[in-house]
């Protein structure tokens, strides 16, 4: 038997023995889903004898595609010569790369990340006149994101908006069709495109459809429940024809319903691809038997699911600790004590191996403080990364201008970096001039003496700024872009630059030194996810900005740094830790008030706590608070309904010490048979007064009330929760009013 066979499960054995036809696997939390994409690939090389180039396989993170290309090198004990592997958008580009020119751009785009788009359409929305401060340009983004991701066109956008009520839609309507024609201008395409145009392409195109076709004979997708519209149909496009896909992924880990994901491809498989094999992976290898016993039970109350139970040969494990704080900063300081319990206690756990996992980014404030004063170390991850930092933002701003000539948002960006003497008024003016002139704005800075308006000081340094770009731009061709790199920073003299900024300076200027040394590291010869001779038909600097602009995951994680690792739930998914904590589990906080609007949405939150549970490989820890800071308010809270579906025996219930001092009565845990926290507090039911919920009304119906201007009354209707809390108020004297309870100031009359 082959060596990648021999470890696997007889489940795991049936999904990578599957030759021809679709097949569906469900791999739950831990089930070794990795081992089963790789493991199959090596099995259809060796056993069935399909060339290696004959194979595709799509995930969604640099990580994971790194991974699989190892793992597969490893069993076949070579590379794979000519198999593509690599991120849906890798793959987008890669294919936007050979034939862009069919959809009018040149091979040599420019890719836009987030941030660069948002500059482009911020630009765009001015030039319509629209107010930026009415239409954020964040906001317009996302929807036209939203269209894009859904396959919707500018013009079918117009088309179904003509006539609406809704403002803001039509409103994107004037800015989708403009942003899209000035990416054109511009010869670059945003993150979305990459998903979009090859789409695009296979429907304009059928003979590149055919051949793309022909060249994969089978099509492999890790985390399929994550696919939006744009890559359902790019799959279906690709594999409808031989049918033999394989998708993997997890209906119960579908979290990212919010930016596109559809959790229907995954659900609804078996109807867009009929007579597919099912095979679900349930063995997990990471947590103990408890922690899967109250993950199953959480996740088996959603609906709109497959169906399937994670088990695991880990039996018993410690129980799960469920912790009732006073407030974020109480809290902070409980998990704050916990975390050095266990390196005190001799266990062998590090501070690398436990983990702290909330809902939203704003928690993080408070396990900051209280790890920075206990000198606890810790990384947060969801902060600026690297390739978002100013100073390398800046940088990759000149390299985009000198490989594209026709990057407006580049060129804006840089134009007076480091000052050149190019003020406000002379830029505009030789803006409204190029665009009368037809001509882009490098060529216009050329000959900005001939702009009218622009003055002598103006011209001399637009003149400047074109020359140095174009002599870098000659240079690329012939260079390697570390070296391009090292001397154009050198030549702006920018590292002195930076550190004149004051304390952060030295940080910037380093962060600097630290791209052009990966750019000296930089070798396109070695790029996996080019074919033989794809290389000689761009620069190096073209190359080195691909790798760049699809890189966006690489740094969110350092499992060496030994360090606390602090971040959102959503950020955890794929990743395990021997400790895990989740915190703020208050109603409303999490779930979100905004999920008891939509049982679709309501199902993704209760994912997500499934997912932050099964991130847990030996030891876990529940906290809520009983109040806590949100948006400059005072939140009053009770635990999350999501922590009530766990089984007593399941738990051990607690209390901080603050909470206990200030608990004026005795609490007993949900059952008398609960054991209490061997963290030394004492049991704290979910008995908390309803009061103390953010989200349920903190005042009864019919309870009397004073209000400062209409005077006493009556409460009847209570709508809504947290901020939206509403209510309805028979007053005596001025009849029923329907106040926002948090600007009402409502007091009991006693």
């Amino acid at each position: 038997m082959s060596e990648y066979l021999q470890a696997l499960n007889p489940e795991q054995d049936a999904a990578v023995r599957h030759f021809e036809g679709p097949i569906l696997v469900l791999a739950g939390a831990g089930s070794g889903k990795t081992r089963v994409l790789t493991s199959r690939i090596a099995h259809l090389v060796r056993e069935h004898g399909v060339p290696a180039h004959r194979i595709l396989a799509v995930t969604f993170t640099n990580k994971a595609a790194g991974e699989m290309r190892d793992r597969v090198e490893s069993f076949l004990g070579g590379k794979p010569k000519g198999m593509w592997m690599g991120t849906f958008h890798a793959i987008g580009a890669r294919i936007l790369r050979r034939h862009a020119p069919r959809l009018g751009w040149s091979n040599t785009f420019t890719i836009f990340d987030a941030e660069q788009s948002l500059r482009l359409i911020k630009r765009t929305t001015e030039s319509l006149g629209l107010d930026i401060r009415r239409w954020h340009p964040k906001a317009i983004r996302a929807h036209i994101g939203g269209a894009k991701n859904m396959l919707i066109t500018p013009q079918q956008f117009v088309e179904d908006s003509e006539g609406s009520l809704d403002l803001f839609a039509r409103t994107v309507a004037s800015v989708y069709p403009a942003y899209q024609k000035a990416l054109e201008d511009q010869n670059a395409f945003d993150f979305d495109d990459l998903l979009v145009k090859p789409v695009e392409l296979f429907q304009q195109s059928p003979d590149i459809l055919h051949e793309y076709r022909e060249r994969f004979s089978f099509v492999l997708v890790d985390e399929y429940q994550d696919t939006n519209h744009a890559q359902f149909r790019f799959l279906e496009m690709l594999a409808s024809e031989r049918r033999n896909l394989m998708v993997v992924g997890d209906d119960d880990q579908s979290i990212y319903g919010w930016r596109g994901a559809d959790i229907r491809n995954i659900l609804d498989f078996e109807s867009s691809f009929p007579g597919a094999a099912v095979v679900r992976l349930e063995q997990n290898y990471r947590s103990t038997e408890r922690i899967l016993d109250a993950a199953n039970a959480v996740i088996k109350l959603n609906v709109n699911r497959k169906g399937k139970v994670l088990r695991t040969e880990r039996t018993g494990g410690d129980l799960i600790v469920l912790t009732g704080t006073a407030d974020e900063t109480d809290e902070a300081r409980w998990v704050v004590q916990v975390v050095e319990m266990h390196l005190e206690e001799g266990s062998g756990v590090t501070y690398r191996d436990m983990s702290i996992l909330y809902r939203t980014n704003a928690q993080a404030r408070a396990m900051e403080d209280a790890f920075r004063r206990r000198a606890v170390p810790y990384q947060v991850v969801g902060g600026v990364r690297f390739y978002e930092r100013r100073e390398i933002q800046d940088v990759l701003a000149y390299l985009r201008l000198v490989s594209n000539p026709l990057d407006g948002v580049a060129f804006d960006r840089v134009v007076n970096y480091p000052r050149r003497g190019v003020g406000a008024a002379s830029l505009e003016r030789l803006l409204e001039w190029a665009d009368l002139e037809g001509i882009g704005r490098l060529e216009a800075a050329t000959r900005a003496e001939d702009a009218p308006g622009v003055p002598p000081g103006g011209a001399r340094g637009l003149k400047k700024f074109a020359e140095l770009i174009q002599r870098f731009s000659a240079r690329a061709a012939q260079m390697r872009v570390g070296e391009l790199l090292d001397e154009l920073v050198e030549e702006l003299d920018l590292l002195l630059h930076l550190r004149d900024e004051g304390p952060e300076g030295d940080d910037r200027a380093d962060n600097v030194r630290e791209l052009i040394a990966g750019a000296l590291d930089f070798d396109a010869e070695q790029l996996d996810e080019w074919e033989e001779g794809m290389v000689d038909h761009f620069t190096e600097l073209d190359l080195f900005l691909q790798r760049v602009a699809l890189v966006a995951d690489v740094d969110r994680h350092d499992p060496d740094a030994d360090a606390v690792t602090l971040m959102t739930l959503h950020n955890a998914k794929g990743l395990e830790f021997p400790v895990v904590f989740i915190t703020g589990l208050e109603d409303g906080l999490f779930p979100l008030s905004r999920a008891y609007d939509d049982p679709a949405q309501l199902e993704e939150e209760r994912r997500l706590f499934y997912v932050g549970l099964t991130r847990a490989q030996d030891r876990l820890f529940l906290t809520y608070a009983r109040q806590r800071r949100r948006a400059g308010e005072i939140m009053y809270g009770r635990m999350s309904p999501f922590v009530e579906a766990i089984p007593d025996e399941l738990l051990q219930v607690g209390q901080s010490e603050l909470l206990r001092a200030t608990t004026s009565y005795t609490r007993s845990p949900r059952r008398p048979e609960m054991a209490q926290s061997k963290f030394e507090y004492d049991p704290l039911g979910d008995d908390l007064d309803e009061s103390f919920n953010q989200d349920l009304p903190r005042l009864i119906k019919g309870e009397r009330v004073m209000h400062d201007t209409f005077g006493s009354g009556a409460v009847g209707e209570i709508t809504g929760f947290g901020r939206d809390l509403k209510v309805v108020v028979n007053f005596d004297s001025v009849g029923k009013k329907k106040l926002l309870v948090r600007h009402a100031g409502l007091k009991r009359e006693f």
